[in-house]
């Protein structure tokens, strides 16, 4: 086994030299936060599995243009598993729009519900709904800060935003979140500018 380090630094170089325990042990460091991020993501198990499973994928497809940001491959999952989870979810349209247009029966109980659907099914489709009202770069700041606990800076960082255009577009974000949670229209964006110092 060896002793592995306590970043991901030393290891993506050693997995970029061929040694594929470096990126086992790459792998059973993340997969958890990467599942749960894309759980979140989709709100289904089995569809955070294939989403996981290709942001790993990714990872090595794409190892040339990886980048470590404060000694972790983690922020680079992250942002790719959203992009996965993106493309997932724009097949999945596809797929039920075909499926809508063929006749089908329903197995449903005297009130319209679906029968197979649990609390946590509904929560976590409405998480999914809310981060879908989302664009990607929203989803992947949304992601850093609130799931992920990274600092508004640090997520600024890894997005190629300033701290200041960050933390507007998370404010913004947890709006059009709200909103879609709670089915309200987001209040309307002000345009006029505010001057520093000044409260609204």
């Amino acid at each position: 086994m060896g002793n592995f380090e306590s970043d991901d630094a030393g290891l993506w170089s050693r997995s970029l030299e061929g040694e594929g325990e470096a990126f086992r042990v790459l792998y059973a460091r993340h997969r958890d936060r990467i599942f749960r991020h894309a759980y979140r993501l989709s709100g289904d198990r089995h569809d955070a599995e294939d989403i996981m499973a290709t942001a790993f994928l990714e990872l090595w497809r794409r190892r040339a243009k990886v980048r470590i940001v404060q000694g972790s491959v983690l922020p680079w999952l992250l942002v790719t598993t959203t992009n996965a989870a993106r493309n997932s979810r724009r097949a999945a349209l596809r797929y039920r729009r075909l499926l809508d247009s063929l006749p089908r029966a329903d197995v449903i109980d005297g009130t319209g519900q679906d029968l197979n659907r649990t609390p946590r099914d509904v929560l976590d489709q409405d998480l999914a709904r809310a981060l879908g009202a989302l664009n990607a770069e929203d989803v992947h700041l949304v992601s850093l800060v609130i799931f992920e606990e990274y600092t508004i800076a640090a997520a600024a960082a890894v997005l190629n935003l300033t701290p200041g255009a960050a933390k507007t577009r998370m404010h913004r974000a947890r709006q059009r979140m709200k909103s879609a949670l709670t089915g309200t229209q987001p209040a309307p964006i002000s345009t006029t500018p505010v001057l520093e110092g000044e409260r609204s």
